[in-house]
């Protein structure tokens, strides 16, 4: 009787059945293993390009270094002359404030007004909104080329103004210590506020029409629907450029290099021409690489000022 009632059972581990430690470990695998497997090309890229430079730059802040050779350690004296004596840092950073400033209203206020205007536009409205993002995908050299004849002293925009009887734009916009950096900042404003303009004409077109309907029945004017409705409604939009155009005004470089290096005698200088400078002209890549750092640290200071606020509540 033992033998035939054990005749119909089937063993655990027959062929074609896997053990049951066997399939956990393939769904582990297939869940945790073959995932990091796509991404550790990009962990390697970020480690090469990324982290690696950081942890270098790190190091040779707290040695002095050429750029070329061995390195000499002197702990924190880079950063105690950044804090304490280096004129020409307080003044790059004061421009990077200034900077700073002046790109989180002019091209915030200018974007909006067009985007406003533009999405009431239904014909030709395609044709505006390419003509006004156009600067932005121009090269920086090739907008800043044009910008600086067009500011030319000679042979720009003012004096053919006064030629025409226009006096008072005849200047040196680039070339005079208190007019520098806001020439710079208007011809960088000329190029990117499109952008913006692009980005927050697309969130004003998700906000459904139902809410300008009701405010239009309550009573509303345009101004009102533009403070009540369009505002509340493209606020993830702006509060986020907001962030992102916050710390691109510290890591700003481009067009006050191209324009005038930072000059004259230092006036449009920001904390990455310093950086150049210091590290290709005086050849003190170690006391870049520490200017770098406070780069890096106030970049990390505006993040950390809006994770603090979105964790206290506010909606951004």
């Amino acid at each position: 009787m033992a033998n035939t009632a054990s005749v119909g059972k089937t063993p655990l581990t027959t062929r074609g059945v896997q053990p049951v430690g066997r399939r956990s470990w393939a769904r582990s695998y297939r869940r945790v293993v073959i995932p990091w497997l796509f991404v550790l090309p990009i962990m390697l890229i970020n480690v090469l390009v990324v982290i690696g430079p950081s942890l270098s730059a790190f190091y040779y802040s707290l040695t002095q270094w050429s750029g070329v050779g061995p390195a000499r350690f002197i702990g924190l004296e880079n950063f105690r002359n950044i804090l304490f004596h280096d004129m020409a840092y307080r003044r790059a950073f004061l421009n990077n404030l200034l900077w700073l400033s002046f790109f989180l209203t002019v091209p915030f206020i200018v974007s909006l007004f067009a985007a406003g205007m533009l999405a009431r536009i239904r014909r030709g409205s395609m044709f505006f909104r390419t003509a006004l993002f156009i600067p932005y995908v121009l090269p920086a050299v090739i907008t800043a080329s044009i910008w600086r004849n067009l500011l030319s002293p000679t042979l720009g925009i003012g004096p053919l103004l006064a030629s025409w009887g226009i006096p008072g734009l005849d200047r040196a916009y680039l070339g005079q210590p208190e007019t520098a950096l806001l020439a710079i900042a208007f011809v960088d404003n000329w190029h990117f506020w499109g952008f913006l303009m692009v980005l927050f004409l697309a969130a004003m077109q998700n906000i459904p029409p139902e809410l300008y309907e009701a405010a239009r029945i309550d009573g509303a004017t345009r101004w009102q629907e533009f403070r009540h409705v369009t505002l509340p409604g493209i606020r993830p939009t702006i509060v986020f450029m907001l962030l992102m155009v916050a710390i691109w005004s510290f890591l700003v470089f481009d067009y006050v290099w191209i324009l005038t290096q930072g000059g004259p005698a230092g006036a449009s200088d920001v904390l990455g021409t310093l950086v150049y400078k210091q590290a290709f002209n005086r050849f003190e890549a170690g006391y870049a690489s520490a200017i770098g750092l406070t780069m890096s640290f106030f970049a990390g200071l505006i993040i950390a000022i809006f994770l603090y606020l979105r964790r206290r509540g506010w909606e951004i």
